[in-house]
């Protein structure tokens, strides 16, 4: 399952690397956007299997930012 971005933001912090196990509503990453935390949330469960973003990237709305299967 693809996870991507909801917002044009900034990648603050990412809390997975591949490999981790996942359960659904875990919060992977957090954005910042205009000086407000975001998480970005784990749709199901599941493996982290990639991660496309690094901290500090400048995230763009929709942009891919982990794969779990």
């Amino acid at each position: 399952m693809k996870v991507t971005a909801e917002l044009s933001s900034n990648m603050w912090k990412i809390l997975v690397v591949p490999g981790d196990a996942v359960v659904t509503l875990q919060e992977l990453a957090i954005l910042e956007s205009m000086k407000m935390e975001i998480p970005v949330e784990s749709p199901c469960n599941g493996h982290v299997i990639s991660v496309h973003i690094a901290e500090g990237d400048a995230i763009d709305e929709g942009q891919l930012l982990f794969i779990i299967e």
